[in-house]
């Protein structure tokens, strides 16, 4: 069935330069569980709105880059929030619009639901968000009065600078989102003056403009959680926490179980399957996927990496980008997996660097095994068969292959292939001479007078 309704677009103010964090990024580039803060903020909204479009500053091409594929417009000159906005008027069409700020990462779809219902209710001119922080600190103040119908109606925003004792004193803060139909909207900010200390263009205005006009401006309180901003280091490792949170409670009500949750950090594409067990002090970098009934055990660090059903991960693991370990492997203590394929059924359980390789189903890594893939200009692959045993303590200097049920020796330097059912031995003879450690003994005791 077709709807009538009108289509709904997010502006996303992201051309901050992230002064305070004393950074070379700009403040939306910032990480949170892996990714950029902006995309946060796109993926809440991209379940609310139409459209997205993002407003950054000049030379964020790595910020534009995080944006697709949504649409981006450069705000050449930073003279403020209401001017970053109306660089995106000329594409706001019909219907809503509202505009959010890239280092306000955590706004929830659920919030950003009832702020468009709210805009949308018969009246409503224009809607926004408020919320009432522990430490209001120099947060705007809703001056409010009652709308005649049991309701508030927000009157204009004060600046804590500009407001008077009984003002300051108000609880309920601006979190400085605001939501209105498109024309309306732009025509609010075509009237935003910059008459003021810092000759900048406030976004803010448009809250007194409106109600000057007749518009009922409503607002939608959510928790401080979601709407502070990210404005320094110290904040947004606050907001890191946060998310982590987020993360481990999704985690576990998707059928995982977390040891210790408060040890365990998460990407935020993190993919856990049903009977996952995470024991304490695990690190998931971005990009992985762990099947059904795996365990990933203590002190392991997964990144880039795929694995199967029933695989046993750690402890004191690393899985580095390029790394798929199939259904009921073994990757043990102190092992380290980049670039390589472990078969199903296969075990390196102890002490080994296996880089750019394809290891066989049942095939076993001995302790202190690795793949030499390194030749000081290009990296070389070695591919082990199915049922293959690699003794302890082998290097396999690639590139090379082992056919399927080889035996490689322990204490082997391996350099040229072995076919299938061969054995390979690469060492020095050992020479066993009788009596000699008394001899040798007596010859440094001797030295030491």
């Amino acid at each position: 069935m077709m709807s009538d309704r009108k289509p709904a677009t997010a502006v996303l103010l992201a051309a901050g330069l992230g002064t305070r964090m004393k950074s070379s990024l700009p403040k939306a580039q910032h990480p949170l569980a892996g990714r950029p803060m902006l995309q946060h903020l796109i993926e809440s909204c991209s379940a609310v709105f139409d459209r997205i479009i993002v407003v950054v500053g000049p030379g964020m091409e790595a910020l534009e880059k995080a944006a697709r594929p949504h649409t981006v417009v450069v705000q050449a000159e930073r003279l403020g929030t209401a001017h970053a906005a109306m660089q995106a008027a000329g594409l706001f069409g019909e219907g809503d619009v509202a505009v959010l700020y890239a280092d306000n990462p955590l706004i929830t779809q659920s919030t950003l639901e009832r702020l468009l219902a709210t805009r949308r209710t018969t009246g409503t001119g224009l809607a926004l968000l408020a919320m009432r922080p522990a430490d209001p600190a120099r947060y705007g103040r809703l001056v409010t009065r009652p709308d005649g119908e049991g309701g508030e109606t927000v009157d204009r925003i004060v600046e804590w600078a500009d407001a008077s004792p009984e003002q300051r004193s108000i609880g309920l803060c601006n979190a400085g989102v605001l939501c209105a139909e498109a024309r309306r909207f732009a025509g609010w900010l075509a009237q935003v003056r910059n008459e003021n200390a810092n000759h900048e263009y406030y976004l803010t205005d448009v809250v007194a403009l409106a109600a000057s006009e007749g518009a009922q401006v409503r607002y939608v309180e959510a928790p401080e959680e979601e709407l502070r901003g990210i404005n320094s280091r110290a904040e947004l490792a606050e907001a890191e926490a946060v998310i982590q949170r987020r993360l481990r409670l999704r985690a576990m009500a998707n059928g995982a179980t977390l040891v210790a949750p408060e040890t365990v950090f998460f990407s935020a594409d993190t993919i856990l399957g049903r009977d996952v067990t995470v024991h304490p002090n695990v690190v998931f970098g971005p990009g992985v996927t762990v099947g059904d009934g795996t365990e990933i055990r203590a002190f392991s660090h997964l990144e880039g990496a795929f694995i199967g059903e029933r695989a046993m991960i750690g402890p004191f693991a690393r899985l580095r980008p390029g790394t798929q370990v199939d259904a009921a492997a073994h990757v043990g203590n102190f092992v380290e997996l980049k670039g390589t394929h472990l078969g199903a059924g296969a075990k390196a359980n102890h002490l080994a660097y296996l880089g750019d390789a394809t290891i066989g189903a049942r095939s076993n890594v001995g302790a202190g095994t690795i793949t030499c893939n390194y030749d000081g200009v290009s990296k070389h692959r070695t591919i082990i068969g199915e049922d293959v045993f690699v003794g302890s303590n082998s290097t396999l200097v690639a590139p090379l292959s082992l056919g399927d049920r080889a035996f490689v020796a322990a204490g082997s330097s391996i350099t040229s292939s072995v076919p299938a059912d061969g054995l390979a031995f690469g060492r020095a003879r050992q020479e066993t001479r009788a009596d000699r450690a008394i001899e040798l003994r007596a010859r440094i005791r001797k030295e030491k007078r």
